[in-house]
């Protein structure tokens, strides 16, 4: 008897306290008598499945199946006479149960026409699954594109950590390279980067992929749903490299997998006998003639607009890049491969970075850093900025912060300086402890400071002259000690 839900359990008890019979509520539950009798009487209790009693073809199912790999189709009869020899007592009854049991669970198996391009006609394309790659504490899911040429059995393979649109034309691309030249036909199966819909046999191609192909005068095919036999030569490839390149390799990262397989590739896979024709792949491939590459090949690598901020990075796939120190506050745009990470702004290429596929990570260029640091010094050595150093000890503090912080600097200082005329330099300084106390850095806190706790010194209006530079002179102001000391000395 198979378990009853507690839905059920709960009908049981209500169509019994309605005044139906056991027989009834058993007609309208679905269930035999003897359960409902059971669950009245104890409805929490589980009753568990009758262990299925031995039969006397246990001890043959090995046997059974031996024969039927051999041949699917063996009759019942054929089969108990050869049991009969080894000792079997049953009855055939039993035996063909057994068989069609276990028939059922065995798909039909299908034949195929095994189908032979024309060499150079067409290239298939499939991704392979490869777990994951490690680099210190991220993981990175592993994949490889393997593209195959029909007729010779060579094949290009590339290992990745993305299967989305500009890898695959990326690594498409590779291939074409690889080859030295194009198909006629690309057979694909029904990734999303290929096919985005289907109406039976009516396909409807991904439009980034045909703009892709055009160039190359490549016609896709799509294989029908569950119908991997129709891209067989790829599938194969793919089983072989999981089973003859995998098993019993260490990989350091993404680049040492692809050395490796390269190796393996030229030096074992498209030089081994190959069984279907016995004969090297590379060999039959001297037989192909593929269509020219054209002359410009398209940039399939990842593209995005990035910001730089002011600790001069941008953010790229979970790390930063650091970017030339004038960028700041502006839009680059990133273009990255599985190897490098480039930089342009208006077209021109301003940084390159080795790419990193750990995470949380920032990724300096010495160029850069350098460059931050002659910025620095050329701050320290404008005039405005060193006159307002020598207002206090405070502000020397205060323009590292503003450097740190990154900060304008010597916009700040002249707005500062604005703001020592109004409420004074005594006034300044203590507003600029305070900012310091809490790490408050921009001259908009120094000016809220100013507004609430002080007031502005009474001054006359600044002449203004034509020249404007001489406008923006600042003097030290005038020590009244010095000016007494040098009145004595010419009293003496």
């Amino acid at each position: 008897m198979g378990k009853i839900d507690k839905k059920s359990i709960f009908d049981i008890h209500k169509l019994h306290d309605e005044g139906n019979s056991q027989e009834n509520i058993a007609k309208k539950l679905g269930i035999c008598r003897e359960s409902v009798s059971k669950y009245l009487k104890n409805p929490n209790k589980t009753f568990e499945k009758r262990k299925p009693r031995e039969s006397k073809l246990d001890n043959y199912c090995e046997l059974i199946d031996d024969y039927l790999n051999k041949d699917p189709t063996v009759s019942a009869v054929v089969i108990l006479n050869k049991l009969k020899k080894e000792g079997y007592t049953g009855k055939i009854g039993i035996l063909r149960r057994y068989l069609r049991k276990v028939r059922n669970k065995v798909k039909k198996r299908k034949a195929y026409i095994r189908f032979e391009s024309d060499p150079g006609q067409q290239f298939q394309i499939d991704w392979g699954h490869f777990g994951t790659l490690e680099y210190g504490k991220t993981k990175r899911k592993l994949y490889a594109l393997v593209v195959v040429e029909a007729y010779s059995r060579v094949f290009y393979v590339e290992f990745t950590h993305s299967m989305n649109q500009s890898v695959l034309h990326q690594c498409l691309v590779n291939s074409f390279i690889f080859f030295g030249g194009t198909p006629k036909e690309l057979v694909v199966d029904n990734m999303l980067t290929a096919v985005v819909n289907r109406h039976g046999r009516i396909v409807e191609f991904n439009g980034a992929f045909l703009d892709f192909l055009r160039p190359f005068k490549i016609v896709p095919y799509a294989c029908n749903v569950r119908s991997p036999h129709e891209k067989g030569k790829v599938e194969i490839i793919i089983k072989y490299i999981k089973q003859n390149f995998w098993p019993l390799r260490i990989f350091k990262n993404l680049d040492d997998i692809n050395i490796q397989i390269d190796d393996w590739r030229d030096n074992e896979a498209n030089v081994r006998i190959h069984e279907t024709f016995n004969e090297k792949p590379l060999d039959r491939f001297d037989k192909v003639k593929l269509r020219e590459l054209p002359g410009y090949l398209p940039d399939c690598r990842e593209i995005c607009d990035a910001l730089v901020y002011k600790d001069i990075c941008v953010k790229f796939d979970k790390n930063t890049y650091t970017a030339p120190p004038w960028a700041v506050g502006k839009k680059l745009t990133i273009k990255a491969d599985n190897r490098v990470v480039s930089m342009y702004y208006k077209d021109k290429k301003v940084a390159t970075h080795f790419r990193s596929w750990d995470s949380k990570k920032r990724i300096e260029l010495p160029s850069h850093i350098e460059q931050v640091k002659k910025l620095e010094k050329r701050l320290w050595q404008d005039k405005e900025i060193a006159y307002f150093t020598k207002l206090g000890h405070e502000t020397v503090e205060y323009i590292n912060g503003l450097i740190n912080a990154r900060q304008p600097v010597k916009k700040t200082v002249i707005k500062l300086m604005a703001l020592k005329d109004e409420y004074g330099k005594d006034s300044l300084l203590i507003a600029i402890k305070k900012a310091l106390k809490y790490k408050a850095f921009g001259v908009d806190y120094i000016n809220n400071i100013l507004y609430q706790e002080m007031t502005p010194i009474k001054r006359h209006e600044d002449v203004c002259l034509k020249n404007d530079a001489l406008n923006r002179i600042r003097l030290e102001e005038p020590s009244l000690a010095d000016y007494d000391k040098y009145v004595l000395r010419r009293y003496k």
